[in-house]
């Protein structure tokens, strides 16, 4: 089971946490938890102790990171689970053509063409960003039973954000080569 890392720091879960009070709790923990201080408990605490200093540091590295912090909520709700990451038929349809772009980029490299692709993913993600914040910024004020929907909202945009990453990086390989 994967752990409560909201929980952990006694913060709610949040796609747009306060980034000071997480660092302020990261610090506390981490010095609360610092092996150096238990050296003269027992094994099972030193044990203990290395498991939390773990804990801290993995919480940490998650919340403090949007694109891993919302991978780590999608999961929690079991909505990022293989095999279940079908995108919407109009998005692919969207970046069908990027992708043909970039087949054509592949065996023809074109600097004019390289831009036009990045103009256009940059295009789609800014549009992407500015339609999902008002749902990343209001979630953890829905009461309970409107957050499944707004979950799926964020599983989609994470999904489609995640393929033009992928696009970038083929992009990123294209313009190293010319």
């Amino acid at each position: 089971m994967t752990p409560d890392y909201f929980g952990f720091y006694s913060l709610p879960e949040t796609f747009r946490p306060d980034e000071a009070t997480l660092k302020r709790q990261y610090y506390a923990l981490s010095r609360q938890y610092h092996p150096d201080f238990h050296a003269t408990e027992s094994p099972e605490r030193q044990q203990e102790i290395l498991d939390l200093a773990t804990l801290n540091t993995n919480a940490y590295r998650t919340l403090s990171d949007f694109d891993h912090r919302m991978a780590y909520i999608l999961s929690r709700h079991g909505l990022l689970e293989e095999g279940k990451q079908e995108l919407p038929p109009d998005f692919l349809m969207e970046v069908m053509d990027l992708n043909e772009q970039l087949m054509e980029l592949e065996f023809d490299p074109d600097p004019a063409t390289t831009t036009k692709v990045e103009t256009e993913v940059n295009a789609l993600t800014d549009t992407l960003d500015a339609g999902i914040e008002p749902v990343l910024v209001g979630y953890e004020g829905l009461p309970a039973d409107a957050r499944p929907q707004a979950l799926q909202q964020i599983r989609t945009y994470y999904l489609k954000k995640r393929y033009l990453l992928r696009i970038r990086e083929s992009l990123a390989k294209f313009a190293a080569r010319s």
